[in-house]
């Protein structure tokens, strides 16, 4: 508790609300990052026109000829006039109050303008389309057999290759080749987005609060935002809440309580069970493959130093703050885990940006720490419990309810760092369809996150020899050592769009760059291909 004199004096902030059942502050869609950047233009200041003047003779003036003083001034007069008039009326509203002038109103301009009376305009119609919606082509399975086939059997992708390509209908796969289940790797991710897509809804955010300890403490209270960073960067998508703003926040705050000295807690008790996933290779963490997963970090865990990761994540944000907040003049004296009062009065906040915009940038680079976050809010909200198991349980059941094959799956992580993970290429071939639907413009955010081969992301440099995929395919990734995947949507020659999957996991580790070469032939073949019923491939 603070001083009693101090409670109730907090900043002005948006209320809590609860939509769609996902508990947490729904705030709208964070605003794009571009910043417009102006070149400074420095200019050297010399001696004054009177100094200069002064170095030099001077002469007698001749007398001036021509409009006298006055006649000069007048027309400067009557242009500041005229501009001053023109100001006042806006300003006070002279045309809509005495001239009966409508409009001018910015909050209602044009749309709610009232119109003039007697004024009968034809009522707006519908316009027609401009081009009719393109037909559904189903593809023809020949034609995919011969562009596909004959690159699975490459050498460099091992024993053990499985693909599937089907139409975005809905309809069964024209082309399925090996044995399921596979080793997914990072397209598991694929599945994490959407249930979280589906669980917490595309619009949710997560805050990460200041608010009122004991007497002189403040608490730093992790929300689970996987993208909190240190400081503000005006040229990261999506913008990112950060501690460095916080700080700042929480200083205006604290001045307003009267307060210049404050103990800080942090509390990272949101998310339960283990930090690391018990199905993780042992050497993950010690080797910084990846950061533990907490409710509290800040750049995913990543060292302030710029190398490596930290052994605490909760601390070290913790520390961070501390260091912002000394900046912004508070002076700290201490920083320790603790937990936050129930309903203690909050003295500031961050939001992180939405849901949709979090899953585009995990599918888009690949990202296992935010994936690892986000399962565990999937579990939060659907079972109660914001633990990585509980987080893959769900994920089972909003699978289920989307009636995704779920033949074989094995799911221990959100991200596809598992080695234990199983599932077939046809659990991918329905998540992708699914998400890809009209039908389900919540889960858009899939497809739109998907890589473009050549252009971003973890596609960025590839398909370099394989140019007939550049732009066409938009597929996401999967790379274990032993495992090469690729799995998304690819437009053929002819304009048809397909799934595709393929994958190969008992390639050879010497083989590694070859396999992933050939894969993404096999993804340029289908490119190339114009494999819709009657385009004559």
């Amino acid at each position: 508790m603070l001083p009693e004199r101090l409670v109730g004096a907090t900043c002005p902030r948006s209320s809590p609300v609860q939509t769609g059942g996902v508990v947490g502050r729904h705030r709208g869609t964070a605003a794009g990052q571009c910043r417009a950047q102006w070149a400074r233009t420095h200019i050297r200041e010399g001696p004054s026109v009177a100094r200069r003047d002064a170095d030099h003779p001077t002469r007698k003036r001749a007398r001036r000829r021509g409009p006298g003083r006055v006649a000069l001034a007048l027309p400067v007069l009557l242009v500041a006039g005229l501009v001053g008039g023109a100001v006042a009326a806006d300003e006070y509203r002279w045309g809509p109050t005495h001239l009966g002038w409508k409009g001018g109103d910015p909050g209602k301009d044009p749309a709610a303008v009232a119109l003039p009376g007697g004024l009968d305009l034809p009522r707006v119609e519908e316009p027609d389309e401009v081009a009719e919606a393109a037909p559904v082509t189903p593809l023809d399975p020949d034609a995919v057999r011969r562009a596909l086939a004959p690159r699975l059997g490459d050498d460099d992708l091992g024993p053990h290759v499985v693909a599937a390509v089907a139409a975005l209908d809905g309809t069964e796969p024209v082309f399925a080749r090996g044995k399921d289940p596979l080793l997914p790797a990072s397209t598991t991710k694929l599945l994490t987005a959407v249930a979280a897509l589906r669980t917490l809804g595309p619009g949710a955010t997560f805050d990460t609060t200041v608010v009122e300890g004991g007497l002189g403490e403040i608490v730093l209270v992790g929300g689970g935002d996987p993208l909190l960073a240190s400081e503000p960067d005006p040229d990261a998508w999506p913008v990112r809440a950060d501690l460095r703003t916080l700080a700042e926040r929480t200083a205006d705050g604290l001045r307003q309580r009267g307060l210049a000295r404050v103990k800080l807690s942090y509390d990272a008790s949101l998310f339960t069970g283990p930090a690391v996933n018990p199905h993780w290779e042992p050497s993950y963490v010690p080797d910084q493959v990846v950061s533990p997963i907490t409710a509290l970090w800040a750049d995913s865990g990543h060292d302030p130093s710029g190398w490596g990761r930290v052994e605490d994540p909760a601390r070290a944000a913790a520390v961070v703050f501390a260091k912002a907040l000394r900046r912004a003049g508070v002076k700290v004296t201490g920083v320790a885990p603790g937990t936050a009062p129930e309903r203690a009065e909050e003295v500031a906040d961050v939001t992180s940006p939405p849901v949709d915009q979090i899953v585009q940038r995990l599918l888009d680079v690949s990202d296992n720490e935010t994936t690892e976050v986000m399962l565990r809010h999937v579990g939060r909200v659907a079972l109660g419990e914001a633990s990585s198991a509980a987080g893959t349980r769900a994920v089972g059941e909003v699978l289920s309810n989307l009636a995704v094959d779920l033949t074989g799956w094995k799911q221990y992580d959100g991200s596809g760092l598992s080695r234990d993970n199983r599932f077939a290429a046809r659990t991918l071939v329905d998540v992708l369809r699914i998400a890809s639907s009209p039908d389900n413009p919540d889960l858009r955010a899939v497809v739109e996150g998907l890589p473009v081969a050549g252009f971003t992301g973890s596609l960025t440099s590839r398909f370099d020899d394989q140019r007939d995929g550049l732009g066409r395919v938009r597929a996401k990734t999967g790379t274990l050592t032993g495992v090469h995947a690729l799995a998304g949507i690819v437009t053929g020659a002819d304009g048809v769009p397909m799934i595709f999957v393929v994958a190969a996991d008992k390639v050879s580790p010497a083989k590694s760059l070859d396999a992933r070469s050939a894969l993404d032939g096999a993804a340029a073949a289908l490119a190339s291909c114009s494999c819709g019923v009657g385009s004559g491939s």
